[in-house]
């Protein structure tokens, strides 16, 4: 089994970040930041060189060159992943399901909201991992998937 940290939207909260890879370095194979957290991600990138992260930038987010949307399989789950302001999900995740399924993602990860969310539907696995550095209504938070050959777990945890 393999397990992928999800976080988004931390908003210069190093600490919280820090505590996170703190917490889940040595059972996660992969961590994932999916934007607005430019600035603390690197500083614990650089505080932090085992720890393995793909990312993508969010919309407050005004540096670096990293894609806006990325792809990549494990084991069961073909993964799609981006913060979402392109796909306006603050409105509707319709935009998003469409780019997802174009690449034939079975888990489709966005940001954005500041708000977790986790559904299964029709054959898809879609999750928010809400924000670690300025939570909506929620405590901070962020998403664990855990994949093996056989099956995919999505589920969200409190910081």
């Amino acid at each position: 089994m393999t397990r992928i940290i999800v976080v988004s939207d931390t908003h210069r909260d190093y600490k919280s970040l820090e505590r996170l890879v703190l917490m889940h370095e040595k059972t996660a194979g992969l961590f994932i930041h999916l934007g607005d957290g430019a600035q603390e991600l690197a500083a614990v990138k650089k505080e932090y060189p085992s720890v393995n992260w793909l990312q993508t930038p969010g919309n407050c987010d005004y540096t670096g060159n990293a894609a806006l949307a990325g792809c990549f399989t494990c084991k069961k789950a073909h993964i799609f992943y981006t913060h979402g302001h392109i796909y306006y999900v603050k409105y509707e995740l319709d935009a998003l399901l469409a780019a997802g399924q174009e690449v034939g993602a079975n888990v489709i990860l966005y940001g954005h909201t500041h708000i977790p969310y986790v559904k299964y539907e029709n054959g898809v696995y879609l999750m928010n991992p809400g924000s670690l550095g300025q939570p909506r209504g929620n405590g901070r938070t962020y998403g664990v998937l855990d994949v093996s050959d056989s099956e995919i777990v999505c589920h969200i945890s409190e910081l």
